[in-house]
């Protein structure tokens, strides 16, 4: 067992996760049993796109939420530490007093990761994640979404964990974007909601090249869109993400909850006793675009794949990954002590 502490720090939220990781040796299933999980609202990228620069009120957000977060880590004494980074800390002119105040508060750097390894840290994270939970435990190969605001990833690959993905693409398609672009009435009209299926539709389309949809057995949602969809179908009086986490959607059940989502006033789904304030005006159009690739998956699959939520992701995958670069370290360590001795 290997305890490890992963902090995702995104555009609008920091999260922390202390996990005991469990690794048998026979290669069985990976476990992970949370110690710590946390989520703070910074919005580090607050301004980033208007000036270039994070806000100075941004980045004390943020060491405020690190600095509670450092006390966490040193009160649970994990055996190692990674900070991933979103992209906007790459480009920031004052990107180094970000970096700066992350090293002093975790005495570890902040990485600003690949698309590539965050659509593998994603995937291990909600494919260990739900076979863990769900009875039966799905198969594979396996299809996760993560339908973000500005974007959603499809990436696919085999069960196995440290599995090589078969595929990767994001999409320039989220619930934010594309409400601001297409979706204005309340609720939106029959036009709206065709010009947000093709775009939907364009974006899928070019994914399939880098994607190959055949024989994919089970899909797997992340993020808020698909585990609020979620929570709407189950029909729950609050938001209980054990109740979410490795959920089976009917995919008719799942195609009418998502249509009645995106009918909805935005009034009513304010109402909605699970719903975030903040997504009451975009759950609609996330609803549209899971359902809609939801369909145009299970076309291209030809197998009719399970459908599942998520509540683990990248954050997950982070200490999953960790755990292992940290037991690959140790053992390397013990193999050389035994050859000087």
């Amino acid at each position: 067992m290997t305890r490890a502490a992963a902090i995702d720090c995104g555009t609008n939220s920091i999260r922390l996760l202390i996990a005991d990781i469990t690794t048998p040796a026979d290669g069985g299933p990976v476990t992970v049993t949370d110690v710590v999980r946390e989520m703070r609202i910074v919005r580090l990228g607050q301004g980033v796109d208007a000036t270039g620069r994070f806000a100075e009120e941004a980045l004390e957000r943020t060491f405020a939420a690190c600095d509670d977060y450092a006390a966490l880590i040193r009160e649970h004494a994990p055996d190692a530490v990674r900070f991933v980074a979103t992209s906007a800390s790459r480009d920031a002119a004052n990107r180094e007093e970000f970096f700066a105040g992350i090293r002093a508060r975790f005495g570890v750097e902040a990485e600003v990761i690949s698309g590539l390894e965050e659509a593998e840290l994603s995937f291990l994270g909600a494919t260990v994640g739900v076979q863990a939970a769900a009875d039966p435990s799905p198969a594979g190969p396996f299809l996760v979404m993560d339908l973000g605001g500005g974007s959603t990833e499809l990436v696919t690959g085999d069960a196995t964990a440290g599995a090589a993905l078969s595929g990767a693409h994001s999409m320039n398609i989220g619930c934010v974007r594309l409400t601001e672009r297409h979706l204005h009435s309340d609720p939106p009209t029959d036009a709206e909601v065709a010009a947000t299926i093709a775009d939907i539709d364009a974006a899928y389309d070019a994914a399939r090249a880098d994607v190959d949809i055949a024989g994919v057995r089970t899909v797997i949602g992340v993020a808020g869109t698909i585990t609020t969809v979620t929570a709407a179908m189950l029909g729950l009086d609050d938001y209980v993400p054990a109740a979410i986490h490795a959920a089976w959607l009917p995919a008719e059940e799942l195609a009418a909850t998502c249509r009645e989502l995106l009918h909805m006033t935005r009034e009513k789904r304010a109402g909605l006793p699970f719903m975030h304030p903040g997504r009451v005006d975009v759950i609609g159009s996330g609803a549209l675009i899971f359902s809609r690739l939801i369909e145009r998956i299970t076309a291209d699959a030809g197998t009719n794949p399970e459908i599942y939520a998520s509540e683990t992701d990248i954050l997950d995958g982070i200490a999953i990954g960790l755990a292992s670069r940290t037991n690959r370290s140790a053992g390397t360590a013990a193999t050389r002590t035994a050859t000087d001795s």
